[in-house]
């Protein structure tokens, strides 16, 4: 018999501990913080220790309410109803898990708002359906608010049906021990340090213009290239700067920083 592995999450600070009282409690949540703080490998994380079926769906501008609960389609010579994600999820008593939940249309909220409250019930109307979630049900959003900032929002009213806990990028000695393990240590430790202190230079220049900045997940992919042999400043411009900008003197500036460190 074979033990399964969860995957690898460093936990930072009481993450675990709220989430367990949500779930616990019946209580949808909302994960907020920058693009690749640890957002979704937490909830992986939390799935596998709880043993849960985890369903992701990754939101964007054209996500609608109709792919999270479903659609009728034409199968052969029927048409047949075929359920969205979160329908499945409530049918199944599993959790899912909508990630930037902000960047779907708003319909995609309203949709929700019953799940997120005492009722705990999703209606699909074009069946005329009313399901209610079981106690295993469980429900958890995520979005980037510097990000959502520029153009969309969640509203406040939508905000409060949630409990909401804010992840941030870790400090340099977690970030450090996170990259280590997530490389399985192929990279020094000294390399990885001098990752962490450029990525750190950049999130505190704001002059820069950036509209995202270093995140530990491109600081991960970094230190596998450099681990598997490729040049330092190679990997930091094909890992970290390219994906960050495509703006000539904003890139120019970010390979001179990068020279400090390697």
């Amino acid at each position: 018999m074979t033990t399964k592995t969860l995957p690898y999450y460093r936990v930072i600070g009481k993450e675990v501990e709220v989430f367990e009282y949500c779930y616990n409690n019946q209580l949808p949540l909302l994960l907020k913080g920058p693009t690749g703080c640890g957002k979704s490998r937490f909830v992986e994380f939390m799935a596998e220790k709880f043993n849960k079926k985890l369903i992701t769906v990754s939101c964007h501008e054209e996500t609608s309410a109709i792919d999270l609960i479903g659609r009728f389609v034409i199968k052969g010579a029927e048409t047949v109803w075929l359920d969205g994600p979160l329908t499945r999820s409530v049918r199944e008593n599993s959790w899912i898990y909508i990630d930037e939940i902000a960047e779907a249309r708003p319909d995609v909220l309203v949709a929700i708002h019953s799940l997120t409250d005492y009722r705990r019930t999703l209606y699909i109307d074009k069946t005329n359906e009313e399901l209610i979630a079981s106690p295993e049900f469980m429900l958890i959003a995520s979005y980037n608010p510097g990000y959502q900032g520029l153009g969309k929002e969640i509203k406040p009213s939508t905000k409060q049906r949630f409990v909401s806990f804010q992840f941030n990028y870790p400090n340099q000695d977690i970030e450090i021990e996170i990259i280590l393990n997530e490389v399985r240590h192929k990279i020094k430790e000294d390399d990885a340090k001098r990752l962490v202190l450029f990525a750190n230079k950049v999130r505190n220049l704001q002059e820069l213009g950036l509209v995202e900045t270093v995140s530990t997940r491109l600081l991960v992919h970094t230190a596998k290239l450099i681990g598997d042999g490729l040049p330092p400043r190679l990997a930091c411009e094909v890992g970290i700067l390219n994906p960050l900008t495509d703006d000539p003197e904003i890139l120019k500036n970010l390979k001179d920083i990068v020279a400090l460190f390697f």
